[in-house]
């Protein structure tokens, strides 16, 4: 198995803003603020994150692949200019009714993941904004951690029993794991 330590972020909500309308192009992606400095961050203490989204705005006929390429090398462009790196970015294309493995909260996305990486996900970080991101690294033995941005609070308020750490943003987590041995 691989040595390498990585961390799970589910894309919209967690590292840029989200949109009931969804995102459609790389115009509308927009960074929540510290973000991509938690991306950098994680590198910087060892970590490769790789980005695990459901996008059914495919499926949905709002974008293409091609147009989710071009948000994603925004993504990744503006995370370098932040002095950090996205690893890997794994997206479900299909919508709510195609009943896919790889749409969270199926675990899919996270297997496929540790496959092509040859890692284990028993207590690798995953962190999301929904409650189907918690439900797909508990479908696999990961550890989900809650942001309160994008669907946070209302995941919380929605589910205050939730027995995992929970943080404001992508930065206040970043920081969290990395203070951790």
């Amino acid at each position: 198995m691989s040595e390498d330590r990585y961390v799970l972020l589910d894309r919209d909500g967690v590292i840029n803003n989200d949109s009931e309308e969804f995102i459609k192009s790389p115009e509308e992606w927009l960074p929540i603020e510290g973000s991509l400095e938690a991306i950098a961050l994680l590198n910087e203490h060892g970590f490769k994150v790789v980005v695990v989204t459901n996008q059914s705005g495919i499926a949905r006929g709002f974008f293409d692949i091609a147009m989710l390429e071009k948000i994603h090398a925004k993504m990744r462009q503006l995370v370098i200019e932040k002095g950090g790196e996205i690893d890997a970015i794994y997206f479900c294309p299909h919508g709510p009714v195609d009943d896919c493995n790889c749409r969270k909260p199926k675990p899919g996305l996270l297997e496929t993941f540790a496959k092509d990486k040859n890692a284990h996900l028993n207590g690798i970080a995953v962190i999301g904004d929904s409650l189907r991101d918690l439900q797909a690294a508990q479908a696999v033995g990961a550890s989900p951690i809650l942001v309160k941005t994008g669907k946070g609070q209302k995941t919380l308020n929605e589910n205050p029993d939730l027995n995992l750490p929970v943080f404001d943003n992508l930065y206040d987590a970043a920081r969290y794991l990395s203070s951790r041995p």
